[in-house]
């Protein structure tokens, strides 16, 4: 199952669901409401009850904190990948952990409106966010992008199911948005199995064949329902 991370939806997903459907696995993408980390984790939550079978959670950026808390005392999930995703430990924000990191220059594309909601500034998203896509399409990317509530940043994380789970985590070393030295932080205090891809914060588009490989090396023999 995949997660889209925030100022994004489920297309995302798309050329690594392509791959992965070539691999033989099924692949779901969710598309989350954005309106609090509660209601996102709680939709992810109806999505796996609704599917037969193991599931391997898989979340981008902001999808990493959605992952963490819905997998938690899930008996269905039985690993989570991280694609240059957040790894919260309990009571941590989205802002918490990025001040961890170095101040990267793609955070000044973020603009947050008075009543809650954000987006990425147009004129900046390609640099900020797909510096490594095609003009084209990240100007298609920042016309379609999903507003996110702060209510999704804001929110404390709970405990997190990456302390009991298998974990693989996908670093983007190109990164503009989110410090790849913490993308690292982040794969090191998890556990997890790394791959690095030379990527812009946006590799389930930039380089969708490394992405679908590091979630096929985390499934299990037996997981043949959904990932």
């Amino acid at each position: 199952m995949l997660v889209h991370g925030a100022w994004s939806d489920g297309s995302i997903w798309q050329e690594v669901i392509g791959h992965l459907h070539e691999q033989g696995h099924q692949a779901l993408a969710v598309q989350l409401p954005m309106t609090s980390l509660a209601d996102d984790i709680a939709w992810t939550r109806r999505h796996i009850d609704a599917l037969e079978g193991p599931v391997t959670l898989v979340g981008h950026s902001y999808g990493g904190t959605v992952i963490s808390g819905a997998a938690l005392e899930h008996p269905k999930v039985n690993s989570l990948v991280f694609v240059a995703g957040y790894v919260p430990g309990e009571g941590e924000t989205i802002g918490m952990l990025s001040d961890k990191g170095a101040e990267m220059p793609g955070r000044v594309a973020l603009r947050f409106a008075a009543d809650g909601w954000s987006d990425v500034d147009p004129e900046l998203f390609g640099d900020a966010l797909a510096h490594d896509l095609p003009p084209r399409l990240a100007r298609s990317l920042a016309a379609m992008q999903k507003p996110t509530h702060g209510a999704c940043l804001a929110a404390p994380a709970s405990a997190g199911a990456w302390h009991d789970l298998p974990c693989g985590y996908v670093l983007s070393a190109h990164d503009r948005i989110l410090d790849p030295q913490l993308q690292r932080w982040f794969a090191t205090r998890a556990g997890a199995v790394v791959t690095e891809l030379p990527s812009s914060h946006l590799s389930p588009l930039s380089h969708p064949e490394g992405v679908a490989a590091a979630i096929s090396a985390m499934l299990r023999p037996e997981e043949d329902s959904a990932s």
